[in-house]
Order: structure tokens, then C-alpha cells, then sequence
């Protein structure tokens, strides 16, 4: 999903961090890769199976420096720091009109690694929300890896799906969703999966709706996707379902140790959420076999 050049994302408050300690391109091989994965969309810390995954917990929290080069759609159709902070401007402009008393989490952009209250944040962890904080962590080289090591393409509108994941998570958390459906334990019809692909449709509902945002001065801030970027969304959304993960990785599905949801309820809550818009987000009401 392309940002109009002339789109004014100027005010966005995206924040960089960090001490440069990625882990190179190629150091993960395909265990590593799937760990990776696993964390892309808020799962479980798997960064023990990651060779040379930075160290956390000694760098002080710090607000981190502006994203001052970040002022324009071109800016962030050229830059991926751009475009996380691009994405920043949509989402915060988006819940607002849909969540009452709405306040946004804080956006940070890592430079390789940095400590949160959540652990070490990098792209060997992948893009996460940091709830006791209340802010979204991810690490822009963390999509190369995934080009470059798991066949992925990780084009604009998968990025913004990830990203409005997360976010999604922020909305859970601060409407209560997080404190009423506390983690039960793993398994099809858990908390855990239903908590997931609850954010899959919001992150859907907000794409389905996201050409209709305008900045100040009436220019769209994105152009309508192609059916091509819609299928790369989609396939993100397949890459990280839990059978698709543990197949690669075991090469067997255990339905019963579930955490995220399957590929195919991936991938279908997210096209709910982008054609049907949020009423239809909740994962909650419905029976598991409806999940």
C-alpha cells in the first residue's frame, strides 16, 4: 500500500532508539527464521533458539530521538522508518474516531536493540506490543530478514498489517480486553488465539478503511492497494499461523499448543476485518469451531 507523495506525515511522534546491535542478515538460519516469525505478531520470546540475539536490560529507557527526516508519503514510501511512523499518524487518526477517550501508545523505532520493561527489543524478537508500557517496539531490518531468509516479500501493506497488529493489542489492552480474557493456557479455543485474531481483524477493519484517511490539507494519506498487495498481506497473515510454524519447525501440528490461531483464521480474520469493518472483531463471542 503506496503513501501519496504530497501526504503530510510531519506530526507523526515516532521515536528511534537503541545501540546497533542487530543481528546480521544472514546469522539466523531457517530455526532462527522461524523464530523470528513466531515473535513477528506478539508471540512468545523465542529468541533462545536465535544464535547472537543482543542481551537486554542494562540501556535506560530514554525517549529516543525524533524522526525529523520523516515528513512526507514519499518519505515514507522510500524509507521504512518513514513508514512505521507514517503508520503511526494512520492509527493513532483511526482509533481516535473509534475508541472513546483513546490514548496512543508510544511508537518506537529500533536501531538495532533496546531495553523495555518487556525485554530486549530487536529484530531478532520481531515487532511486539509492550503492555506495562504501553507502546509498540519494531525494528524496520526485521522485514529484510524475512525477505532475505524466509522467501517473504514483506511489501508496504504486509508491513502495515503487522504494525496494525500491534496496535491492536494497545486497543485490547486499554478497552479491558486484555484484563477480561486473561491468558488461559494454549489450545484452539483459547484466550491466547481468540486475543490474536481479534488484533488480525482490527488490523483488517483499519487497511479496509485507511484510504479515506486524509492529512490536514485533504490529501489522501494512501493510494488504493492492488490486489497484488492485498495477497501479500494476506500471505503474511498465512506465514504466521501456528500450523504453518510448527510444520516448518517440527514438521507436525499440534492444535492443542495453539497461541496465535491457524493460517487459514489468520488469514480470514483479517479479510473479515477488511471488508466487514470493527463490528465483526469479536473473537470473543463466537463459539470456537467458529473461530
Amino acid at each position: 500500500m503506496t503513501f501519496n507523495p504530497d501526504a503530510d506525515i510531519s506530526g507523526n511522534t515516532t521515536r528511534r532508539r537503541g545501540r546497533g546491535a542487530a543481528i546480521a542478515g544472514g546469522g539466523a538460519g531457517v530455526l532462527g527464521l522461524v523464530a523470528l516469525v513466531v515473535a513477528m505478531l506478539g508471540g512468545p520470546d523465542l529468541t533462545g533458539l536465535v544464535g547472537g540475539a543482543p542481551g537486554g536490560g542494562n540501556e535506560p529507557a530514554s525517549s529516543g530521538e525524533a524522526l525529523s527526516e520523516c515528513d512526507t508519503g514519499q518519505d515514507a514510501n522510500t524509507n521504512d522508518d518513514c513508514r512505521m511512523a507514517g503508520a503511526q499518524v494512520l492509527l493513532d487518526d483511526y482509533w481516535q474516531q473509534h475508541v472513546d477517550g483513546y490514548q496512543p501508545p508510544t511508537m518506537t523505532v529500533v536501531d538495532g536493540a533496546t531495553s523495555t520493561q518487556c525485554g530486549t527489543a530487536s529484530n531478532a524478537v520481531g515487532p511486539f506490543y509492550c503492555p506495562p508500557e504501553q507502546g509498540v517496539y519494531i525494528d524496520p531490518t526485521f522485514f529484510q530478514l524475512m525477505r532475505d531468509q524466509f522467501g517473504a516479500s514483506a511489501g508496504e501493506l504486509s508491513q502495515l498489517y503487522i504494525v496494525g497488529h500491534e496496535w491492536g493489542h494497545h486497543i485490547q489492552n486499554i478497552t479491558g480486553t486484555m484484563e477480561k480474557y486473561p491468558n488461559n493456557g494454549t489450545g484452539p479455543d483459547s484466550n491466547g488465539v481468540r486475543t490474536e485474531l481479534q488484533a488480525d481483524c482490527y488490523a483488517g477493519a483499519w487497511l479496509g478503511d485507511v484510504t479515506e484517511q486524509k492529512d490536514e490539507n485533504g490529501v489522501a494519506y494512501l493510494q488504493k492497494p492492488t490486489e497484488a498487495q492485498i495477497t501479500d498481506a494476506l500471505n503474511a497473515a498465512f506465514t504466521v499461523g501456528d500450523d504453518n510454524i510448527q510444520e516448518q519447525q517440527a514438521g507436525r501440528v499440534n492444535p492443542e499448543s495453539f497461541t496465535h490461531g491457524s493460517s487459514e483464521q489468520r488469514q480470514a480474520w483479517f479479510a473479515n476485518g477488511y471488508k466487514n469493518g470493527l463490528g465483526v472483531c469479536d473473537t470473543f463471542a463466537v463459539s470456537g469451531d467458529q473461530l
